[in-house]
């Protein structure tokens, strides 16, 4: 590693140390044979139980033994325990899982133990049958949040904040998460989970007649175009963007972002910006530009509108050549439908 002193080691030193690592391996191997021998004898015992903590304590990535795990709590332990106790087990489960994940923070089978945790916590006492539930839950939101103030963008957080969500015995307002996207997209632009996420949120809100479409998708655009204006490579807004267009059946809206876009591309050229930076400008007129085409024929001009969607692909054949045959496949289409002209 960088910056640590070489220390050569004697060869009695190096024998010493490979003496060590052979009885590690020596007491791995028999703590697992003992624990599958148990497995297969149905042993569900609280010393079966123990033996396990200590195998996944050393390797987390041992699904085998996470369900034998689960079967030794589900037929041996939790029937015999109150739901106060069974609660105890689980939060020791939950504390197991934590260890593991601060380490190994993306361990499928760690993350499928902690959820089976979850969702068989018991009831709480009966002035409180939610208690325990909603506690655990909510707790679990706040590690959420914090493994997404580590790295924003780990989709597989997200994936797993979307669980959480929809497993909260008192939900959580949607209106709540659409502002801590908003909170994650403004701290970073380019984060597409976040987009993402605020797309299923409102889309929700939309179905559920809770979030006026009209005027919370003029303020999306309004985000939207801050974002576009702020940094015009980022591709997450563009794509956000053509979600936000759908399918393009609303013909003023279509001609309203192309005019902003256009005026961006200008305001670019203008400046003197590289012009490999105005890619995601031209590809994403040229995208509205042919919805308008096919969706808004009779009421368009076509061969001009075609005619300046040839224009730039040719741009763009020669502005991203890693790309060209796709844009030499639309150039072609449109030339094609356009008579061969």
């Amino acid at each position: 590693m960088h910056h640590v002193k070489y220390v050569k080691q004697s060869p009695e030193a190096i024998a010493a140390r490979k003496l060590r690592e052979k009885a590690k391996i020596a007491d791995f191997l028999a703590l697992t044979d003992n624990i599958l021998t148990r497995k297969k004898q149905s042993d569900w015992s609280k010393d079966a139980l123990d033996l396990t903590t200590r195998l996944l304590q050393v390797n987390p990535e041992f699904y085998t033994v996470w369900n034998y795990r689960r079967n030794i709590l589900v037929k041996g332990l939790f029937p015999q325990s109150s739901a106060q106790e069974v609660n105890g087990l689980l939060a020791d489960d939950l504390s197991l899982t934590m260890v593991a994940l601060k380490a190994h923070p993306k361990i499928y089978w760690v993350w499928n133990h902690r959820r089976w945790c979850l969702e068989n916590i018991p009831e709480g006492p009966e002035d409180d049958p939610l208690g325990w539930r909603k506690t655990y839950w909510d707790k679990e939101m706040v590690v959420v949040e914090r493994m997404l103030d580590v790295d924003p963008r780990n989709f597989m957080a997200w994936n797993y904040r979307r669980y959480v969500l929809a497993s909260m015995p008192v939900p959580r307002s949607e209106f709540a998460e659409l502002a801590y996207t908003l909170k994650k997209i403004e701290s970073e632009l380019s984060n597409f989970s976040a987009w993402h996420q605020r797309s299923k949120v409102l889309t929700l809100l939309w179905s559920d007649g809770r979030l006026d479409p009209v005027e919370s998708r003029e303020a999306e655009f309004d985000i939207l175009h801050n974002a576009m204006f702020t940094d015009p490579n980022d591709q997450s807004v563009w794509l956000y963007h053509r979600w936000l267009i759908g399918s393009g059946e609303d013909k003023e809206r279509l001609e309203s972002e192309i005019a902003v876009i256009q005026e961006l591309l200008d305001e670019k050229r203008r400046s003197g910006d590289d012009e490999s930076d105005n890619k995601w400008c031209m590809e994403s007129i040229v995208y509205y530009k042919t919805i308008l085409i096919g969706k808004h024929s009779a009421s368009v001009d076509v061969a001009g509108l075609r005619a300046s969607c040839e224009d730039f692909l040719k741009q763009l054949i020669e502005l991203d050549p890693a790309r060209r045959n796709r844009y030499q496949d639309k150039l072609t289409q449109l030339i094609t439908e356009n008579g061969g002209l």
